[in-house]
């Protein structure tokens, strides 16, 4: 339980370092297949990972209702079809020679009725939406202070304008969860005390 905050930190940590690492991959002009575009693809994946236990945690500061397990199954689904996503983009990118082979197989792909909307247009959105619920959720608990529900927002607002922000949309994601930290901590701890027998 202890590792629950490191997980939440490593979800949007995955995000700063994707979009650093395609910054770097885009600064020579070429971006994709190769190596800047297989180790941006993986740092994602992981961070994505690293979302589903760091949801599940966060969800335990809640307690238990429908409501708590239906915003969690959006969220986890919205998770799914973006790990899904990821996925598809480093294998397109090991099996492509070049940029536009990688299109071409991106565009078969997306061509198969439904994958456009379940992993790319609609139900990856889901996790961004599950995230913010849940967090206003928390904050409306004072689990969380108010102002890390619109940080979020902006966070996950940035990188639709231009992936270019990733990097920062992560950080103010981190940022807006950082607060829950101690809770996640004492949580842990209190699940892994001993039991002492009288």
């Amino acid at each position: 339980m202890k590792r629950a905050a490191l997980y939440v930190l490593a979800g949007p940590g995955g995000i700063v370092a994707y979009g650093l690492v395609r910054l770097w991959g885009r600064s020579d002009g070429v971006y994709g297949p190769g190596l800047d575009w297989q180790a941006a693809h993986l740092v994602a994946l992981a961070g994505m990972v690293c979302f589903v236990p760091g949801v599940l945690a966060l969800s335990r500061l809640l307690p238990q209702s429908p409501w708590r397990t239906g915003v969690v199954a959006v969220t986890l689904v919205g998770l799914a079809a973006t790990i899904v996503q990821f996925g598809a983009d480093i294998v397109e990118g090991l099996l492509a020679e070049d940029r536009a082979e990688m299109s071409r197989l991106g565009a078969d792909f997306k061509d198969i009725p439904g994958v456009e909307v379940a992993f790319y247009d609609v139900v990856p959105q889901l996790f961004f939406l599950g995230l913010l619920v849940l967090a206003g959720m928390l904050a409306a608990r004072r689990l969380l202070p108010w102002w890390s529900v619109p940080l979020l927002l902006v966070g996950i607002v940035l990188p639709a304008l231009t992936l270019d922000l990733l990097p920062i949309g992560g950080l103010f994601m981190a940022l807006a969860l950082a607060p829950t930290l101690p809770l996640l901590r004492q949580q842990g701890e209190r699940v892994e005390a001993p039991v002492t027998v009288h």
